[in-house]
């Protein structure tokens, strides 16, 4: 995890140890709701680590935010779904246009 410029991580410590330097950068405020099970294991984690909530989720929404390597990685992760469809066109990629008119997908139907 990226620290401020000129710090270096030592002894294991983390974001949650650093709360000054971390909150030298411009922060905004965001209101979410979460599941009671989550919830708790977050506040033991704040108790457990003694910092403050708002510090165990910042780090856990950074953690579950790395991004993937590249397109076919997340490729990799539909490929079995790929071609599961029965009944439709080989094409369909190419001439779904043509093929969204002649099964008159998006007009409306008589009630």
């Amino acid at each position: 995890m990226p620290l401020a410029k000129g710090l270096v991580a030592t002894g294991g410590c983390c974001l949650a140890c650093l709360t000054a330097v971390y909150y030298t950068q411009s922060m905004r405020s965001l209101t979410v709701r979460l599941p009671d099970q989550l919830v708790r294991e977050i506040e033991a984690e704040s108790r457990e680590r003694n910092c403050a909530k708002s510090d165990v989720v910042r780090e856990r929404l950074q953690r579950g935010a790395a991004p993937t390597s590249s397109s076919s990685a997340r490729l990799n992760l539909i490929a079995d779904l790929i071609g599961s469809v029965d009944g439709l066109p080989a094409d369909m990629s190419e001439r779904r246009k043509r093929y969204l008119k002649t099964t008159a997908y998006g007009k409306k139907r008589a009630r």
